[in-house]
């Protein structure tokens, strides 16, 4: 079950500001258009509030696809998680972004800016945009994780 991914959302905090612009132009190479919603410095910000944008866009669907990226990418992911519909996946190695991608469904790409540097985050991109999910028996748990609460 193959998605070609044409657009996505992005945000970082300001600890991961560097590496969401060089995540973008990964990106757009590939051909792929980037709506980035901030930050745009590498002053303060509360991560929850761009993770909160991309996570919304995604749950309603005006967007399939976001990435997030903070220090860590703990607290984004667990922004993001909030929502009904997403599945933010922290991808801070290339294993998990594949198995995110094949059995999950993922449709949030979380990185550590603090944790993830500039080569190994081209791979998991590239394998978080790569992969295609599988379906099948993981449809069952996908459909499960849509019934339980969230906010919306």
């Amino acid at each position: 079950m193959h998605t070609e991914i044409k657009q996505i959302i992005i945000a970082s905090d300001h600890a991961a500001v560097e590496l969401k612009e060089f995540v973008k132009t990964i990106l757009t190479e590939k051909g792929i258009q980037v709506e980035d919603v901030g930050p745009f410095s590498d002053q303060s910000v509360d991560y929850p509030a761009f993770g909160a944008k991309v996570a919304q866009a995604v749950s309603t669907g005006m967007y399939s696809y976001g990435i997030l990226m903070c220090g860590t990418g703990q607290g984004m992911s667990m922004v993001a998680n909030k929502y009904r519909h997403v599945r933010a996946a922290l991808c801070n190695d290339l294993f998990s972004a594949i198995m995110s991608r094949r059995h999950n469904n993922s449709n949030i790409l979380v990185m550590g800016g603090r944790i993830v540097g500039k080569g190994l985050a081209t791979e998991i991109v590239n394998a978080w945009v790569h992969t295609p999910y599988e379906g099948g028996r993981h449809q069952t748990r996908i459909g499960q994780f849509d019934d339980l609460g969230a906010c919306s």
